[in-house]
């Protein structure tokens, strides 16, 4: 029988987020908007509180270290991916976003593997998030309320600015961390 342990209560609520995610899928794959918004909305609402308790409490996890970015770019890609189906977002969103994504993941998988440098999340970064996780709320809200259909398209390419921006700050990082790394050995 599972134990419930209150140390381990950040790294329920990222799991929780990893079951809400084909969930949000078929609900909008099943045109149920509301629900999908209410679901998504409690996904966004449970990635702030676990990693306030995590912080908080001094509850960081290696796991969650890694699990809740994770959950945050699934959620994130296979929610839009569910957008695009439902042609209320356009595709070339998605390839952005992904091939963002992919380049973060090999940079981080190489600097893993280099043990040298570790980029930690920073502004730009917690921005872009925000501002697609309202882009996403507002594309689920365009099918609900009608005056939201213009509204979501514009915050989504101000999302795009900010991935572009964010991809290019943390590529500047990487560079100078390296430089560092250098000139300190």
């Amino acid at each position: 029988m599972l134990k419930f342990d209150k140390k381990d209560l950040p790294n329920y609520l990222t799991i929780l987020r990893f079951i809400f995610v084909p969930i949000i899928f078929a609900l909008i794959y099943t045109e149920h908007y509301l629900s999908a918004f209410i679901i998504f909305f409690l996904s966004g609402f449970t990635d702030v509180l676990d990693g306030r308790i995590a912080r908080k409490y001094n509850l960081i996890t290696e796991w969650g270290t890694l699990a809740d970015p994770l959950a945050d770019k699934i959620t994130q890609i296979s929610t839009i991916t569910a957008l695009i189906v439902k042609k209320i977002v356009p595709f070339w969103i998605l390839i952005i976003i992904t091939i963002k994504e992919l380049t973060m993941i090999i940079a981080g998988f190489t600097i893993y593997k280099q043990k040298t440098i570790a980029v930690k999340s920073k502004w730009y970064g917690k921005v872009t998030t925000i501002i697609f996780f309202i882009a996403i709320i507002s594309s689920l809200l365009s099918k609900i309320y009608e005056p939201f259909t213009n509204i979501s398209i514009y915050i989504f390419y101000i999302a795009i600015f900010m991935t572009i921006f964010a991809g290019i700050m943390y590529g500047k990082d990487l560079i100078i961390g390296e430089i560092r790394k250098k000139v300190t050995i």
